[in-house]
């Protein structure tokens, strides 16, 4: 009878340091990663080369879904076609401002592109970041 009314008292109380107690008496625990979905939080740094303007979509869609900092080789369209470059340029930085991103020039022939999440550090003599809000 005793037995019966631990039960039921049990299933009507919660104490969860009594059941922890309980368990480990008779039991090892094993606890895993709580709250982390390392699958799709994971970040990618990815380097992408543009040759014409075409080559943009790609990069621009990985952009938008939010997890890839793009590396983006812009030589091979500098020395074809500067106008063409400063098309590409634009539609990165429009889509940077869409996204809350960052974009920066990395030596004479690369540009990083961030996600929101990510800020490019810019030397003292540098253009200044964009306020965070």
């Amino acid at each position: 009878m005793r037995n019966i009314i631990n039960r039921i008292s049990k299933t009507f109380s919660f104490n969860p340091a009594a059941e922890l107690a309980e368990e480990s008496e008779h039991e090892y625990v094993e606890i895993g990663d709580v709250g982390h979905d390392h699958g799709s939080t994971q970040i990618t740094v990815r380097p992408y080369t543009i040759d014409d303007f075409s080559d943009i979509k790609p990069i621009l869609d990985s952009l938008r879904e939010g997890y890839t900092i793009a590396l983006i080789n812009i030589k091979p369209l500098k020395d074809k076609d500067l106008i063409e470059l400063k098309r590409v340029i634009n539609k990165l930085k429009k889509t940077c401002d869409a996204i809350d991103g960052d974009i920066a020039g990395f030596g004479d022939d690369y540009i990083v592109v961030t996600p929101s999440f990510a800020r490019i550090f810019r030397a003292a003599g540098e253009k200044a970041e964009k306020p965070q809000s």
